[in-house]
């Protein structure tokens, strides 16, 4: 399975995800202009990168070609619990890794609970904890 799809830029919305410097990020706002006399419309999209929350802009043409992250969303089961470091077991197909907790799940982490993971370009983010 491919990391990354293929797509127009004319066809983006708000809260989907764009890959911007080869990071993925969920689109905050599109700016379009109007199309020129020679060329298509300009857009400007802003975005938060999905695991770092950072800002990133950019500028493109609205008949471009840009790439488009393979976004997962998994359910997993915390095995144990090391501090800020925990290990998981993937609920589909059984693979045990480590994960390290966000400061706003510290608390709630415990052995045999399940958190809900984003996964993107070989990188993993708790989302949440049921």
């Amino acid at each position: 399975m491919s990391e990354k799809l293929l797509g127009d830029a004319k066809d983006l919305k708000e809260g989907r995800y764009i890959l911007i410097d080869n990071i993925p990020c969920r689109i905050v706002n599109i700016d379009k202009s109007k199309s020129g006399k020679h060329g298509a419309a300009k857009l400007r999209i802003t975005a938060m990168g999905v695991f770092d929350n950072q800002k990133k802009v950019m500028l493109a043409p609205g008949d471009s070609t840009i790439e488009i992250p393979v976004i997962e969303r998994k359910t997993v089961q915390i095995m144990s619990v090391n501090g800020a470091e925990i290990k998981v077991m993937d609920s589909q197909t059984y693979e045990m890794y480590d994960l390290t907790v966000p400061e706003e799940f510290v608390s709630q982490v415990a052995p045999g609970k399940e958190a809900e993971i984003i996964e993107a370009m070989g990188t993993r983010k708790i989302e949440r904890i049921r």
